[in-house]
């Protein structure tokens, strides 16, 4: 949900003018950080070898 978020966050944050670089920045370090935890999770939680 929070990725969502900074996704429309993002999305906004662009369309105006003049663009604020630093935070658009911020945002999508924040976007991929979160993205990577995501990936660690679903990597964790499936099995080692299919059933």
């Amino acid at each position: 949900m929070e990725h969502a978020d900074l996704d429309a966050m993002i999305d906004r944050l662009a369309g105006q003018s003049p663009v604020d670089e630093l935070a658009l920045q911020r945002l999508k370090k924040r976007r991929l950080v979160l993205r990577d935890l995501i990936a660690r999770l679903e990597a964790a939680t499936e099995p080692d070898e299919p059933a």
